[in-house]
């Protein structure tokens, strides 16, 4: 298929070259033109403007948040302007519901169609193609984008004909992670205090009734520490459940914890830590508890 993908950042830079490797025709675009070359230098062609990446059969959009892909899409010489009648724009960005129906809306408009596609994994599942992705549009049209889907991820979940359902199962996901981050900070604070190792205690988490591959992903990085480089950015999580509290304002249903998790995210982004991976936000229990933060040593 002749494919464009715009947006070459920690995620975006490994699903492009897996589209790549499976034989795709690529057309690539990024605002900082050096994260191109790679790829470029494989044998992709370099897009000047994103409307030049959209003159294929398929677009995928790949950015952090609401504003790039508004940027992308609705801007001069953007994909709204450059897609053809009956092509496909796959976003892939985590965004918000509003967004996402205002996305389909004008691609139906124009005569284009849309999917929602938003992916579970972090950057080395998305180098690995190894994502989860959750997608959805009219049947047909996800089904033509199966072969690229089948390239960057191990499985695909069809949920809906309308595409901003899959958005809202997505910020749902990262909800329910940064309360996973939020939950396991405090409990490592809880024991840490009290002199216990952090790696064993990991160990009998993850052995016993954690054993799922977000409190082993997220049980190590917090166990060690390690929050830079980030594999998704603190600030962007902040994003994320903002976004999650916007739609759920918006069906009238009340989320408690998710309150609690933007205003931790809140003072995480206070003291600079907006760059550090969003696991980050477990150190903040070590520091409400009156232990060494690593914070300022992450930084």
């Amino acid at each position: 298929m002749q494919v464009g993908f715009i947006g070459l950042g920690g995620m975006g830079s490994g699903m492009a070259a897996n589209l790549f490797k499976a034989g795709h025709a690529l057309t690539v675009y990024n605002r900082t033109p050096a994260k191109s070359e790679a790829l470029v230098a494989e044998g992709a062609t370099l897009a000047k403007t994103p409307s030049e990446a959209a003159r294929g059969d398929v677009v995928i959009t790949m950015l952090a948040d609401d504003a790039a892909v508004e940027g992308v899409v609705f801007g001069a010489d953007g994909v709204l302007a450059g897609l053809k009648p009956g092509s496909i724009h796959i976003s892939m960005s985590t965004i918000s519901v509003a967004l996402a129906e205002r996305l389909a809306s004008a691609h139906q408009a124009a005569g284009q169609r849309f999917v929602a596609a938003p992916v579970f994994g972090r950057p080395e599942a998305a180098a690995a193609g190894e994502l989860f992705i959750v997608a959805a549009g009219e049947l047909k049209t996800v089904q033509t984008c199966q072969l690229l889907f089948d390239a960057l991820g191990q499985r695909t979940f069809v949920i809906a004909d309308e595409p901003p359902k899959a958005n809202l199962v997505k910020l749902s996901g990262n909800f329910l992670i940064a309360s996973v981050i939020e939950t396991l900070g405090e409990a490592f604070a809880l024991v840490g205090k009290a002199g216990i190792d952090r790696a064993r205690y990991l160990d009998i988490l993850t052995n016993t009734l954690f054993a799922a591959p977000v409190y082993k992903t997220y049980g190590a990085i917090i166990a060690k520490e390690h929050y830079a480089p980030p594999g998704f950015k603190a600030r962007l999580g902040f994003k994320d459940i903002h976004l999650a509290l916007g739609a759920a304002e918006a069906l009238q249903v009340p989320m408690p914890v998710a309150s609690l998790l933007r205003d931790r995210f809140l003072t995480l982004l206070a003291t600079g830590a907006g760059d550090l991976d969003w696991s980050a936000l477990a150190a903040l229990a070590s520091r409400d508890a009156g232990e060494p933060s690593s914070l300022s040593a992450a930084k």
